[in-house]
């Protein structure tokens, strides 16, 4: 005969269903700040519409050739100019290139662009970012002194400067010219990282985790790397999200400049730069760039703005 208080205890988990029985997740059960924000963003519009964006415009960037079967480079002066048609959605330009190819194929390098000085960004502010609020003392006050001075610089300025300084060493080569325009907003930019990192790190280094690694024997590295990173990330990345679509839009304003990409390379900011001169005479040559560029950008401002207010606790 079945002993009842074995019963009795065994109803409310058998009643508590097979999640909670197999140690699962109840809805009663207190979710993580990651779980919590995205649970949030799924049902965040503006999250979901930037996404979707964001979606179309990386098969557009790693697949081009899926959406037009043109070369982006040849060109026939007979064309030049030439308004949209059935033949070219988006017409051709002075030199008789299709506009809508060269703005499909402007998707990957704009992107490209953007991706690597957000790494690097985020790579060189984190790192000043960890150690000067890890450290504190002199470290910390050394870090902020370097931050101050990149803080002073403006960045059209100082974009100008370094790259008409370093553009003849690398010449004509489109990857070198691309690689100093990713490492000079990069340069220009650690700075807000690094600021934020130093906030977070500062805050998480007072924390129980922290202290109770340090009481176990983990060093320095290891408590930075295992510990406080994972539990920094979180703003670091809302920002990462913002600063992406500013750079795509930084890379368009130097090329507009005439000191950012040029010829060879396909971007919308060297589509848009050479079509400043025709503005009157062929709108539609900064008609399409522009309005691509623009929604990239509006595209991640959105979601960071979304993922911003998920991770704030006091937005909900």
């Amino acid at each position: 005969m079945s002993d009842p208080s074995a019963l009795g205890t065994a109803g409310p988990i058998a009643e508590a269903g097979p999640d909670l029985a197999a140690g699962g997740e109840g809805p009663d059960t207190p979710r993580s700040l990651g779980s919590d924000a995205w649970h949030d963003l799924r049902r965040r519009p503006l999250f979901l519409i930037s996404v979707a964006l964001i979606a179309v415009l990386l098969v557009l960037a790693a697949f081009p050739q899926l959406f037009t079967s043109v070369d982006p480079t040849a060109g026939d002066l007979s064309r030049s100019r030439q308004a949209p048609s059935a033949q070219a959605w988006f017409g051709y330009d002075l030199l008789g290139r299709d506009v809508y190819a060269r703005t499909i194929y402007g998707t990957r390098v704009s992107i490209i662009v953007g991706v690597l000085a957000t790494t690097f960004t985020l790579v060189i502010g984190g790192v000043f970012g960890l150690l000067a609020g890890f450290y504190g003392g002199w470290v910390d006050n050394l870090v902020s002194r370097v931050t101050d001075v990149f803080f002073g610089l403006p960045f059209v300025l100082g974009a100008i400067v370094i790259l008409s300084t370093f553009r003849e060493s690398v010449g004509g080569d489109a990857v070198g010219i691309t690689s100093l325009v990713v490492l000079t907003m990069a340069v220009l930019s650690w700075p807000v990282t690094m600021r934020i990192m130093r906030s977070a790190a500062i805050a998480a280094r007072d924390q129980d985790y922290v202290r109770a690694a340090r009481a176990l024997g983990a060093g320095p590295a290891r408590v930075i790397w295992q510990h406080m990173l994972p539990n920094c990330l979180a703003p670091v990345l809302v920002y990462a999200t913002i600063s992406l679509g500013s750079f795509i839009g930084a890379e368009a304003t130097l090329s507009f400049l005439g000191i950012g990409l040029r010829e060879p390379v396909v971007s919308w900011g060297v589509m848009i730069s050479e079509a400043r001169d025709y503005l009157r005479v062929a709108p539609f040559l900064l008609l399409f760039p522009a309005a691509f560029l623009a929604v990239t950008v509006l595209a991640f401002v959105m979601l960071g703005d979304a993922v911003r207010e998920a991770f704030d606790p006091k937005g909900r």
